[in-house]
């Protein structure tokens, strides 16, 4: 047994911790935290039917959907730029794959889809 005798790659290590960061932060906690509590308990809290804005309300769920989606498709293209996107790593000369573009548009959609959340 000696110190570089690894169950996976490295590689493969570091696409399944930027995996399981971005996954549970930006598409577990933001949507359950703002969305599923602020859209669900704020309205049976002051009594109403629904919120304001019920459309705005339906797209930022239906806008998870995508997001998701391009999400896995990052995933099996792989990126290993971490979860923070630091330049060095997410620059097109170290990190050539279209994993990195899905993974960015992925979160740009999930932030979009908080900022509707928000709104409403």
């Amino acid at each position: 047994s000696d110190p570089y005798h690894n169950l996976i790659p490295t590689e493969m290590y570091n696409h399944v911790i930027t995996s399981h960061g971005i996954i549970m932060i930006f598409f577990f906690l933001m949507p359950v935290l703002i969305g599923g509590f602020g859209n669900y308990l704020i309205p049976l809290l002051i009594s109403l039917p629904d919120l304001n804005l019920p459309r705005l309300n339906a797209l930022n769920a239906w806008l998870l959907i995508p997001s998701s989606i391009c999400l896995i498709i990052s995933l099996y293209y792989g990126s290993g730029t971490g979860w923070t996107f630091y330049p060095p790593l997410s620059n097109s000369v170290f990190s050539s794959s279209l994993g990195t573009d899905f993974l960015m548009f992925s979160l740009h959609l999930a932030g979009v889809s908080s900022i509707l959340s928000s709104l409403n």
